[in-house]
This record gives C-alpha cells, structure tokens and sequence, in this order.
C-alpha cells in the first residue's frame, strides 16, 4: 500500500485527487491539506511514503514545504504537482528535494504512475518537463569541473542531485555516512555554497553532473 499525503489548495482537484487515488487497490490517502502551513507536523503525524505538493499556496509555498520536509523526513518521496511549467520553478523544486515534477493537466492514470514510480525510488517529469531540463542541460557544456572536484565529490554531488538521502548516499557509494559529510563539507566549500539545495542548483546550471 502507497500512503500519500495531498498539499493542494484548490478544493475541487484535491477532491479529485483523493477520489482517483482512493479508486486504486495499492494505495491509501493519509491526509488532504488545502496549504503547507504545517506541512512538516503533517507528515510526521501521517507518516506517507509519498507527498503530492502544489507550488501556489496560502502561507508557504509548496517549494519551501518541500524543503522543510526534506530536512525533517529525508526519506519521505515528493512529488510536485502543479500549473507551472516554468525552468526556474522546475529547478527550485529539484533543488529543494522534489524527486518529479509533474503538471496538474496530466491525465489521471499518468499521475498515478508517477506516484508508483518515485515510491520505487524513481524521478517522474511530465514530458514537457523534461525537454525543458534536458534543454537547459544541453545549453551548458556537459560534466565541466571547474571547482576541481575529485571523481568521488562528483559522484555525490550526482547523488545529491538526484533526491538521495546522506545514508542512501552512503549505501549507493559503499562509503561511510561521515566520509559522506566530509565529501559534502568539501564540496560546498568548492562551490562556495552553504547549503544542499545552493549544491544542487550550481550543479545543475553549470552542468556539473
């Protein structure tokens, strides 16, 4: 059973949401939310594998949410669900710590989709979305290093940018969690960030990974 946890401020689609999802045999609803106010205090009450999050709502928006939850729950799958298209939002939402991103206008059976694949531990996009991504990979030369990165700060900065946890990281690489956090250390003074979304975000517009 998928538990999902819906942030959606417009009445009519979240009742949508939760009737389409109610109507399949894998998966249960937790919870409805028409903002993220307390989005982090939901899901720690709720406990979903994943969470359906819009990004224009009352209070906080759904990338801030996003981030929050990241940080308190980094085993918690999230995936956008929006009206917005746009590169910047896309990006930001990634940065955040969304693993897909998909638009409010994508048939109902596609959604559900997408709601088994990022709980496998996949990415979801909508097509669209994902020519826009690929595009703005293509813009910028691929894999440059001009931080002087070592092969292994570039393979968890690749890890950061997909979505994984810091004990994912660590599994995936066959490395200790505080060799992890040494890496992360080294790459955010390389980068001259301070934080894992600033990471992911330089990584991702200047083709790092």
């Amino acid at each position: 059973m998928i538990r999902t946890a819906i942030f959606e401020d417009n009445d009519s689609f979240r009742g949508t949401l939760t009737w389409l999802l109610a109507a399949h045999g894998d998966m249960s609803v937790t919870g409805t939310y028409p903002d993220a106010r307390q989005a982090v205090e939901r899901v720690l009450s709720d406990s979903p594998d994943v969470v359906l999050m819009d990004i224009q709502m009352p209070g906080v928006s759904g990338i801030e949410a996003v981030r929050k939850i990241r940080e308190a729950c980094p085993d918690v799958r999230i995936l956008m669900l929006t009206s917005y298209e746009d590169t910047d939002k896309i990006f930001d939402a990634i940065a955040a710590g969304a693993v897909g991103y998909i638009l409010k206008k994508t048939p109902g059976e596609k959604i559900v989709e997408a709601i088994r694949e990022v709980h496998a531990g996949g990415a979801a996009m909508t097509p669209s979305v994902a020519l826009k991504v690929m595009a703005s990979f293509q813009q910028a030369k691929p894999r440059q290093n001009p931080y002087l990165l070592t092969e292994k700060e570039q393979e968890v900065l690749a890890r950061l940018v997909a979505g994984d946890s810091y004990k994912l990281i660590a599994a995936n690489l066959d490395i200790s969690l505080g060799t992890v956090h040494t890496h992360i250390l080294h790459i955010y003074q390389k980068l001259h960030v301070n934080s894992k979304g600033e990471a992911i975000t330089k990584a991702l517009r200047n083709g790092l990974v």
